[in-house]
C-alpha cells in the first residue's frame, strides 16, 4: 500500500513548505507529484496536508505516515550504503605485515578459513621484521599489522584479538626448571634465544629484562619456532615464547614451561587504518580470526 517514493516525497514536502519545490527536488513535473500524492490519499482514504497553506500542514494520516518515513529512510540510507561497501569490499586488498613469526601457526589456517567466504579479495603478506610495519600501514603500502604493540597514531586502529601469556621454556634438565618462577636476574647468566628480530622489539627484553637492568650472558638467533624448541630441549639456551606455540612441546615433555615473574600476559592485535575499520571484509577477517584462535590455541584469552 504504502511505497518507499511516497515517504521520501512526504519528508521532502515537509522539510521544502511548498509542492514546487518538492517536485524540482525530486525531479518530477507538477502534474506527476500530485498525481502521486492523489494515488496516495486514495489508497489511506484520507487527504495528507492542508491545501493552499505555506509552509504546509499535514493532517494526522500525513504526521503519521512522516514518523514512518523518519524512521524508515535512515535505515534504508544506511542498508543502501551498507551494499554499496559490500560491492566495494568483495574486491578489497588484504596486505598485512606479521610482527609475530608464531603467529604463522594460526594465521595460515585463519586465512584459509577466511578466503572461503571472501575469495575475491586479494591477499598478500611479508614477516614486518626487516621493516617498520606501522608507518607503512599508515602510508597505505600495507592494509593490516599484526602485532602485540600499540604505537598510538589518530590514523590508526587496534583490533584486539586475544590475550596470551609469554613463558620461558627451558630444558627439563635445566636447574631452571626447578624454580617455579623466573625473575629477570634467573636469565642473567643464560644464553637467550631469539627470532631474528632486534633485541628492542622483543616483549621478554621490553617488558620483562630491561625494566631491571638486566642482559643474558649470550644471544644467539633462530629461524622458527621448531628450531628454537630443538635448541631449547637440546640444553643449547631459554626462550621465552607464547603460551600457545608451546603447548604440545611441553605435553610432550620436550621442554619445560615458566611463568615469567607474575605472568607477562600479552594482547594481539590487528592494526588497519582507522578510516577503514568498518569495511565488511576487515570485520570478517577478525571474526574468522578470533574464532579459529579460540577453537586451536592452548591458553589464550578473549580479549
Amino acid at each position: 500500500m504504502i511505497e518507499i517514493k511516497h515517504l521520501r516525497t512526504l519528508a521532502v514536502l515537509r522539510d521544502t513548505g511548498s509542492l514546487t519545490a518538492t517536485a524540482n527536488t525530486l525531479c518530477l513535473t507538477q502534474s506527476a507529484l500530485s498525481h502521486q500524492i492523489k494515488d496516495l490519499e486514495q489508497r489511506i482514504g484520507a487527504p495528507l496536508f492542508l491545501r493552499k497553506t505555506r509552509p504546509v500542514r499535514f493532517t494526522a494520516e500525513g504526521d503519521i505516515l512522516l514518523k514512518l518515513a523518519d524512521d524508515l529512510m535512515p535505515r534504508i540510507a544506511r542498508a543502501e550504503h551498507e551494499l554499496a561497501n559490500l560491492k566495494e569490499d568483495a574486491k578489497g586488498r588484504l596486505h598485512m605485515a606479521i610482527e609475530c613469526h608464531s603467529c604463522f601457526q594460526w594465521l595460515m589456517p585463519a586465512l584459509k578459513e577466511y578466503q572461503i567466504n571472501w575469495p575475491t579479495v586479494s591477499l598478500d603478506f611479508s614477516s614486518g621484521f626487516s621493516f617498520e610495519p606501522i608507518p607503512a600501514l599508515a602510508a597505505g603500502e600495507l592494509d593490516l599489522v599484526i602485532t602485540s604493540d600499540i604505537n598510538p597514531r589518530s590514523e590508526v586502529h587496534y583490533e584486539p584479538l586475544f590475550d596470551f601469556e609469554m613463558r620461558l621454556v627451558v630444558s627439563p634438565q635445566s636447574p631452571l626448571a626447578e624454580l617455579s618462577t623466573i625473575k629477570p636476574a634467573d636469565l642473567a647468566s643464560q644464553t637467550m634465544l631469539t627470532y631474528p628480530v632486534q633485541k628492542n622489539r622483543l616483549d621478554v627484553v621490553k617488558h620483562f629484562l630491561q625494566p631491571a637492568g638486566i642482559e643474558p650472558k649470550i644471544w644467539k638467533q633462530a629461524d622458527n619456532t621448531l628450531m628454537l624448541v630443538q635448541m631449547v630441549s637440546a640444553g643449547l639456551g631459554v626462550a621465552a615464547l607464547p603460551n600457545w606455540a608451546i603447548h604440545d612441546f611441553a605435553r610432550q615433555g620436550l621442554i619445560a614451561s615458566k611463568p615469567l615473574g607474575k605472568g607477562l600476559w600479552r594482547r594481539l592485535y590487528a592494526a588497519i587504518r582507522a578510516s577503514e575499520k568498518e569495511r565488511h571484509y576487515l570485520q570478517a577477517f577478525f571474526a574468522t580470526a578470533r574464532q579459529q584462535c579460540q577453537t586451536h590455541l592452548e591458553g589464550i584469552k578473549a580479549a
